[in-house]
């Protein structure tokens, strides 16, 4: 299923977003989810989502695996728990993309998926959602290829039902994962030709040091 609304056209920053986002994910009446969120961007969308909900919070670890020429343009993810990665076989088409142009790519982010799992997770207890619902977060979706695997890899976790809430998506990206998620959730669809900046007043790479602030336990 897929539902989509747009209260407003632009948001502040991810914190509004998710605030924004919150009440529509609470109005569906979820028994006992718990929120993943997509580091980076993600977990401040995250964080106000699971704190109205009074779900627990977790992160799935996700690295896009980008063409090597157009570093944007994703052609697959690789995803914690999942032993191969996810790749868009139209993207690596049209690309013309060879083993050997892509297994270098690969390699490099698994490292980086390591190393934030080292950095991010370290003393962190993770959530199982086996047999619960599971509400996937990110600040918005464009392609959809990581939000594809962190799906693929919650499913392979035995979620019961998956969530994927974002306060903006292309309206085709969310059509096409009709089949990876149970529900698809956005608040904004209209004029995403500007992507998903362009719903942001901030829309900053966040830090590692932004990251493990957003993280760290409440005092």
């Amino acid at each position: 299923m897929m539902f989509a609304a747009k209260p407003k056209a632009r948001f502040e920053n991810r914190a509004e977003a998710g605030h924004c986002l919150a009440p529509l994910l609470a109005a569906r009446g979820y028994a006992a989810p718990v929120v993943y969120a997509l580091p980076r961007g993600g977990v401040p969308v995250a964080i106000p989502i699971a704190e109205a909900l009074g779900a627990p919070f977790d992160l799935i670890l996700v690295r896009k695996l980008g063409v090597p020429w157009q570093p944007e343009l994703g052609f697959g993810a690789v995803a914690e728990g999942l032993d191969q990665p996810v790749i868009n076989h139209e993207v690596v088409a049209h690309a013309a993309l060879t083993e050997a142009d892509m297994a270098p790519v690969i390699a490099r982010e698994r490292v980086e998926l390591t190393r934030r799992a080292a950095l991010y997770l370290k003393g962190r207890a993770r959530l199982d959602p086996k047999g619960r619902i599971a509400i996937l977060v990110d600040d918005g979706l464009a392609t959809g290829i990581t939000a594809r695997a962190a799906l693929e890899a919650l499913r392979k976790r035995g979620a019961a039902l998956l969530v994927l809430a974002v306060p903006v998506a292309a309206p085709d990206s969310m059509a096409a994962l009709q089949d990876a998620a149970d529900e698809v959730i956005a608040l904004e669809t209209e004029g995403f030709h500007g992507g998903i900046s362009a719903s942001y007043a901030d829309f900053h790479q966040l830090s590692d040091a932004e990251m493990m602030a957003l993280l760290a336990p409440p005092v």
